[in-house]
């Protein structure tokens, strides 16, 4: 009996190992790429689930409460108009926020940067209005309503690089200074001499931002869907969004490979600046008419949260700015409805971001094991 072994059976289980190994490294990869997609679609489910919880302490049917919630975002042309409106400025304040996140440029002040922005714009179209026409004074408006977010942002920038003053600190002040800024404006020099309310005059119809048909809903969404891509270019196909994205990964490594890292802190915080102050503009141009108390609407943090939840993606800010507002719209049904408190969507939309993060974290940690 002969002891040889031939070439074929020693490479055939051999071929088969590498085989086996290459198919598992192929899942393996195939699962890297939906690993992020499929933590926060669990991440939503089980944010919504925990909302449910509370829904049921409330005294109320989850189902139900759920659906009617659906309904008032969703079920009619009513409803789906309110929710687009309610988008525009949550996308807006998430896509400017992407890039300064982007950039490890933690920008909290977005709330003053959008009442900077409404003001400086309303000043603009109010002086104005009377001797331009609108064709001229509407895109005047815009402009300055980018440039007072933007000058309102550069004040945390200048703090930032000269005292090495924490943005986090000085723009979650400098939110407060905005909003008694302009309660002081609109009491005394901006006051509307025909109004017992303190809020300045009205800007006139002709200078509001247009409409898209009969409906509410103003171009306004229209610039705000045209900077998802944009806002995708810079950030993933410009020399300039990889400067940002190299200081976020670490200032360290972009400072010895030669980028300015100031230059890239500046811009950040500028350019959701300038869009913050373009939402406040577009809100007060189309919805509020005037300056006022109220204008704010708390988009400045939502927006941080439509960033975050949206994986500082702009495709992403897009899902997360329209989830937003279908709960906030859908919860005003489900208040009627059922007499649950309109806070119960903010509690609901926290719980969501927060089970999304963990739910990354998991899949982050799952991947670099793998």
């Amino acid at each position: 009996m002969s002891d040889s072994v031939s070439p074929s059976s020693v490479t055939a289980p051999a071929e088969a190992g590498a085989t086996g190994v290459l198919a598992s490294r192929r899942r393996a990869g195939w699962l890297r790429q939906i690993a992020p997609l499929l933590a926060a679609l669990a991440g939503v489910f089980l944010g919504l689930l925990a909302g449910a919880v509370l829904i049921l302490l409330s005294g109320a049917d989850p189902v139900a409460a759920y659906l009617a919630m659906f309904q008032g975002a969703f079920g009619g042309r009513r409803a789906l108009m309110e929710t687009v409106l309610k988008t525009t400025p949550l996308l807006l304040m998430g896509l400017g926020l992407t890039v300064a996140f982007r950039g490890q440029v933690w920008n909290i002040g977005g709330e003053g940067q959008y009442l900077m922005g409404a003001l400086a714009g309303a000043v603009v179209g109010l002086g104005l209005q009377a001797t331009l026409p609108p064709a001229l004074v509407i895109p005047l408006m815009l402009l300055a309503g980018l440039v007072g977010g933007a000058l309102w942002a550069a004040v945390a920038a200048f703090l930032k690089l000269r005292f090495q003053i924490n943005e986090i600190i000085s723009t979650l002040m400098l939110n407060y200074i905005a909003e008694y800024w302009l309660l002081y404006l609109v009491r005394v020099p901006l006051k509307d001499p025909e109004s017992f309310l303190p809020q300045s005059a009205q800007l006139a119809r002709s200078v509001r931002l247009p409409t898209l048909g009969d409906t509410r809903i103003h171009v306004g969404f229209l610039i705000a869907l045209a900077l998802v891509p944009l806002v995708y270019l810079l950030l993933w196909k410009t020399p300039l969004g990889f400067r940002i994205r190299a200081i976020g990964a670490s200032q360290t490594v972009a400072r010895y490979a030669g980028m300015s890292v100031s230059r890239g802190i500046v811009f950040a915080l500028l350019f959701s600046g300038a869009l913050a102050g373009l939402t406040g503009i577009m809100e007060v141009s189309a919805l509020h008419t005037r300056l006022k108390a109220g204008i704010l609407g708390g988009y400045g943090f939502s927006g941080i949260l439509v960033a975050l939840l949206g994986r500082l993606h702009p495709v992403g800010v897009l899902v997360a700015a329209l989830f937003f507002a279908a709960l906030t719209i859908g919860a005003q049904t489900m208040h009627s409805v059922y007499g649950l408190p309109m806070a119960l969507a903010q509690v609901i939309q926290g719980l969501v971001v927060l089970f999304v993060l963990a739910a990354d974290a998991l899949a982050r940690r799952w991947m670099m094991t793998r």
